[in-house]
């Protein structure tokens, strides 16, 4: 079954997801799973689809162990976040995970200093490739206290409704403040707020490996991500969203690859842009810190770089003056999202070249 390395025969089919997994000259990606799945569970994983099958049919078209043994095998990676899982009519079913937004996240209790030096390797040497497609993986929203009550805003824009709409939140710690502090870059900003929200009642309050909260809660949780200069974002599609992170340039895996790497379109712009009312702007500067995006300059007064603003809004609250806020972007420069996950994936897969029919 395994004539082939499986961590290669695994790497390969992880870059044929609309995510993408680029390889290295040095195989670094492929001693990145490794760390993290045994030669038999590379190889398994290898196997499986993106819809989700069950067991039986698994092993139906794979052959090998029988379905019984093959299910606590199936169990056990997708505990371990390496594997999807969900309900089928036929039982529980299994499926690919992309390695991120996917395998990666859910190792933030397993990741330790290998691990993490592991992946800045693979960060610097091949990841960054990943972020150079369209549809973009994360998509901009802006803070609460940016949006005024007048604004049109549509719900999948609207942080509010976002956690309104689910029936159960928790909260776990940023892998990627908790990856760059373990390579000796730790940086400032907090790293309990990552957010994960759920349809259904009650789906965190057994979990060892997030905190979960009530809605009050994470609407506290995400204004303490605002008011320590945090963007956030989301999975870029209308509906289905699941997790808000809470993001910074100088330790995000996204974003820094628009400050470290130079992609501009590393993350989808909201339907906003900021605003400078020149009358009140006072030319004092303290507005300038707060922009991850480089989208604000000085002369005289405030200047908006459109082009780089992510309408994000995490600039407004810092201005003594009220002289920022936010406006309509104009409609040929909206980049409305895809409807859902699975035309996101779709589009995905054509920009990078890859046929949407064998992978969906």
């Amino acid at each position: 079954m395994m004539n082939k390395n499986p961590y290669k025969l695994l790497a390969e089919h992880l870059d044929r997801l609309p995510n993408g997994f680029p390889p290295t000259e040095e195989g670094v990606e492929q001693r990145l799973l490794a760390r993290l799945f045994s030669p038999e569970e590379a190889w398994l994983a290898a196997q499986l689809h993106s819809s989700l099958e069950t067991a039986e049919q698994i092993a139906a078209r794979v052959g090998g162990e029988p379905p019984s043994r093959l299910r606590d095998q199936l169990k056990s990676m997708a505990r371990r976040g390496l594997i999807r899982a969900g309900r089928l009519e036929g039982g529980i079913g299994f499926g690919s995970l992309p390695f991120v937004v996917g395998i990666y996240e859910m190792q933030v209790d397993r990741l330790d200093a290998e691990l993490a030096a592991l992946f800045e390797e693979y960060y610097r040497r091949a990841f960054w490739r990943m972020l150079d497609h369209r549809p973009a993986v994360h998509r901009v929203i802006p803070v609460a206290e940016s949006v005024r009550v007048d604004m049109h805003i549509q719900p999948y824009e609207s942080v509010a409704e976002i956690l309104a709409a689910a029936m159960a939140w928790g909260v776990q710690d940023c892998i990627c403040r908790k990856q760059k502090a373990l390579i000796g870059e730790p940086c400032q900003h907090p790293v309990d707020v990552c957010l994960v929200m759920s349809p259904k009642p009650g789906a965190f309050d057994q979990s060892t490996t997030l905190r979960a909260l009530s809605f009050d809660q994470a609407v506290e949780t995400l204004k303490r991500a605002a008011r320590a200069g945090l963007v956030h974002s989301v999975s870029n599609s209308q509906s289905g969203i699941g997790y808000i992170c809470n993001c910074c340039t100088c330790s995000c895996g996204i974003l820094r690859g628009m400050v470290e790497m130079g992609l501009a379109g590393v993350v989808a712009h909201s339907s906003f842009v900021n605003h400078v009312d020149e009358a009140l702007c006072l030319g004092c500067e303290l507005c300038l810190d707060s922009c991850s995006f480089g989208a604000l300059s000085i002369d005289g007064v405030v200047h908006v770089d459109a082009l780089r603003c992510s309408g994000c809004g995490v600039c407004i609250p810092s201005c003594p003056e009220g002289a920022l806020g936010l406006a309509d972007r104009p409609p040929r420069e909206v980049e409305l999202p895809p409807a859902d996950e699975a035309a996101w994936m779709r589009e995905r897969a054509i920009a990078r070249g890859l046929d949407p029919g064998s992978i969906l």
